[in-house]
């Protein structure tokens, strides 16, 4: 007997449906007829509320390999963050189901069996659906306004029988919000096929590591533009991630590149996407296979014969104290690697912090004078100013005060990153900008 294509885990961090066939039989929660009547409703404007809150889904595909005996599977969930608080999808493992949908949602687009998703539809878009899905952001956000944000490819979202990519919502009295649905879009990949990402040069069909190109910048000042750069490299080189070189057909290859990141590092302003060209700069293409997300990196070097000599600026910077753990993260904040900066170590950081629009406050990581693209959570450095709500203790372990310190109810103290999970269960922030053992529990600021 064939069962529901259905989320049957309310584990947080995802759902696997990696051998749940569906039944074509099978009618969701979160019925065809419903999601695709919500697609046809267009962005809702609504009031500005007290917090933006941008959602960060992780959703996956994988196609079955029946030759490898290997079966479809799907997972999904997504976070977002209020004041500090990160949420995760929390799943109702009595009530919350997907549906898969092949291009757009619609009932004859549905999936009915997830092993029908091969290696042959590697690359293709699918859209995923998922209903009666919470976010707990805690008791210290209860009542809260805060509007959730989708990113803007194609995922939406249900609440109060509204449809659209950025809604407004209420927290209740828990700090508790459910969505009666949230659509996403994904890609299928086929994660057994071997094949690699190669650069090729466009005349001669050979694989090159690295890529160089002459430019001429305009008699407009000597300015070049951004586009301009991209594709006089797509015009030398292509990417493949076929088997064979021999294949010339296209595959289906996303590309990106850093070149504005690349032009600010060495000290070139760009702006609406041009710039005054040096005379030489260097940047990476990277070539991501769709269907298997194998990827490969491409130096170019630009040469511009009239060109200007440019001399990096040298960023205003100071050295702050890592008073927790800290991760890299990009523009986007996402996280950068895993490499990160333990406490107590110094870095060099700008000397403003910015505030991205996720709502955090974050410091660049500055690097022989130059601004690197690397940010870190300003919470780590400055910590955030808590009012306590109770009388407290301050502890050096689970079971150790360390001090006779009685912090009074009323009193502002400031806690650095995010809390310690001690021995006994029970959760501490660090307080006091030293190297001292000093931890309050997290209970007393809620």
């Amino acid at each position: 007997m064939k069962k529901n294509l259905r989320i049957v885990s309310a584990a947080a961090a995802a759902a696997l449906l990696a051998v749940a066939p569906v039944a074509a039989s099978a009618v969701s929660t979160v019925s065809a007829g419903a999601v695709q009547s919500a697609t046809d409703i267009g962005p809702v404007n609504l009031p500005t509320s007290n917090a933006a809150v941008n959602v960060k889904p992780n959703v996956s595909l994988n196609t079955a390999v029946p030759s490898a005996s290997i079966k479809a599977s799907i997972s999904v969930s997504f976070t977002a963050t209020v004041d500090g608080t990160t949420a995760t999808a929390n799943l109702d493992p009595k009530s919350t189901e997907v549906s898969l949908y092949k291009g757009t949602v619609s009932d004859r687009n549905k999936v009915t069996n997830l092993q029908d998703v091969k290696s042959d539809d590697a690359g293709a878009e699918y859209k995923v659906g998922m209903n009666n899905v919470s976010l707990n952001f805690g008791s210290q956000n209860a009542n809260k306004k805060v509007t959730l944000t989708f990113p803007d490819n194609g995922s939406h979202f249900g609440y109060n029988g509204k449809d659209g990519r950025s809604q407004e919502v209420q927290l209740d009295k828990n700090g508790v919000v459910t969505l009666s649905y949230v659509i996403f879009p994904v890609t299928a990949k086929n994660f057994a096929n071997p094949a690699v990402v190669n650069w090729l040069n466009s005349t001669t069909n050979a694989v090159v590591n690295s890529g160089n190109i002459e430019l001429y910048a305009g008699s407009d000042a000597g300015k070049m533009n951004v586009d301009q750069v991209i594709a006089a490299v797509r015009g030398k080189y292509y990417a493949t991630n076929f088997g064979t070189l021999t294949n010339k057909e296209a595959s289906d290859i996303k590309y990106t590149n850093n070149l504005v990141e690349a032009l600010k590092a060495a000290g070139v302003e760009v702006k609406d996407n041009w710039f005054v060209a040096p005379k030489s700069f260097t940047f990476n293409m990277t070539a991501t296979a769709n269907n298997n997300d194998a990827s490969k990196t491409l130096p170019v070097t630009v040469s511009v014969p009239n060109g200007k000599d440019v001399t990096p600026a040298t960023v205003p910077s100071q050295s702050k104290t890592i008073m927790h753990n800290a991760y890299f993260y990009d523009k986007d904040a996402k996280r950068v690697g895993t490499d990160k900066v333990t406490r107590y170590n110094t870095v060099t950081v700008s000397m403003n912090k910015t505030k991205f629009s996720n709502g955090i406050e974050y410091y660049e990581v500055i690097e022989n004078g130059k601004a690197t693209g690397k940010f870190i959570n300003a919470d780590n450095i400055d910590g955030t100013k808590r009012t306590l709500k109770h009388n407290a203790y301050v502890y050096r372990s689970s079971k150790k005060r360390a001090n006779k310190v009685v912090l009074k109810k009323g009193e502002t103290v400031t806690t650095y990153g995010g809390s310690y999970t001690f021995k006994n269960g029970k959760k501490y922030y660090k307080i006091g900008n030293d190297t001292k053992k000093t931890y309050v529990k997290v209970a007393n600021f809620d």
